[in-house]
């Protein structure tokens, strides 16, 4: 565990990079730089780059906080460069991150521990747009993005199958569609500690909730705490704990369901758990963690003063 703030004075803050996800990154960065600069903090911002150990070890920071989202942020990578420096960083460690954001081992991990997620499958770009890869409705994703970056929905009417955009990777993910309400709960807590899952979250949108239904101001509306039956929301948070535990988590992760309420419970599915959840005006973990009484600043320097190294 990391110090307190009265003695862990200097943040280095994570945001940008490479990823396709940055500039959500930079968003999600600058409002926790304005926060931990506002608990007491020395911050020093770093986008990152080629050459982050080098700034890394000049800054000589006492802790990182990774705002970084997508690959080489939040996949393992940028955590083994942390581990190698021996800096304590916030949010999961090498492990737990890889396994997340690969969605076709964290489902086989998921569905060891018991949980209930859809049937999915690793198939090459060219075979998917010659032909069906599975009975509509599926889902067409990378395996290793996060943020809904190039999802494809093939509805039960599709004609044919999808044309991938040319920026897909060679291997996508097929897996079934799971139909129902959209649903999320943040947990916060060490893997090996008591985490706690926080609340739940009913996002409504007007279609898919893609990239700027999250991330765009209006893009969605969120449900805090979700109108579910008791049953509904206690298995959400069961699942949600038992997934960060499952992949090994620490710090704050973020689940997300789809909720088939004609089906009742087994209607329930485990989408994936993102172990880098947005830190953005529009994001949904701090808008859990506001709502069960911890401000903004106050999630910021929890996840700080949660911070580790595993070296």
């Amino acid at each position: 565990m990391g110090k307190s703030s009265g003695t862990l004075r200097k943040v280095a803050v994570l945001m940008g990079g490479p990823s396709a996800e940055r500039e959500v990154s930079l968003s999600s960065g600058r409002e926790c730089v304005t926060a931990l600069r506002g608990e007491g903090y020395e911050v020093v911002e770093v986008d990152a780059g080629p050459d982050l150990a080098a700034r890394l070890q000049d800054i000589n920071p006492d802790v990182v906080f990774n705002a970084l989202h997508g690959r080489w942020g939040e996949d393992g990578c940028v955590q083994g460069v942390l581990e190698w420096l021996g800096l304590p960083y916030t949010h999961s460690g090498v492990l737990a991150s890889a396994l997340a954001m690969d969605k076709q081992r964290s489902k086989e991990v998921f569905r060891a521990a018991g949980l209930p997620v859809v049937e999915s499958q690793l198939v090459d770009k060219a075979s998917v747009m010659a032909a069906h890869v599975m009975a509509p409705p599926y889902v067409i994703k990378p395996n290793n993005e996060g943020s809904s970056v190039g999802i494809y929905l093939v509805h039960e009417v599709a004609n044919g199958p999808p044309q991938l955009a040319d920026d897909m990777p060679d291997l996508v993910m097929a897996e079934t569609f799971a139909p129902g309400r959209e649903l999320t709960a943040t947990v916060v807590g060490a893997g090996d500690a008591d985490p706690g899952a926080l609340t739940v979250t009913d996002i409504l949108t007007d279609g898919w909730y893609d990239y700027d239904a999250k991330y765009q101001p209006g893009g969605s509306r969120h449900v805090l705490p979700a109108d579910l039956p008791q049953e509904i929301f206690d298995l959400c948070l069961d699942y949600a704990l038992r997934a960060h535990r499952a992949l090994g988590c620490r710090g704050v992760s973020r689940t997300d369901f789809r909720w088939d309420e004609n089906r009742g419970a087994s209607g329930l599915i485990l989408l994936e758990t993102n172990t880098q959840p947005g830190m953005t005006p529009t994001s949904l973990s701090p808008e859990q963690a506001a709502h069960c009484g911890m401000s903004f600043g106050a999630l910021c320097r929890w996840m700080v003063e949660d911070a580790t190294c595993d070296r």
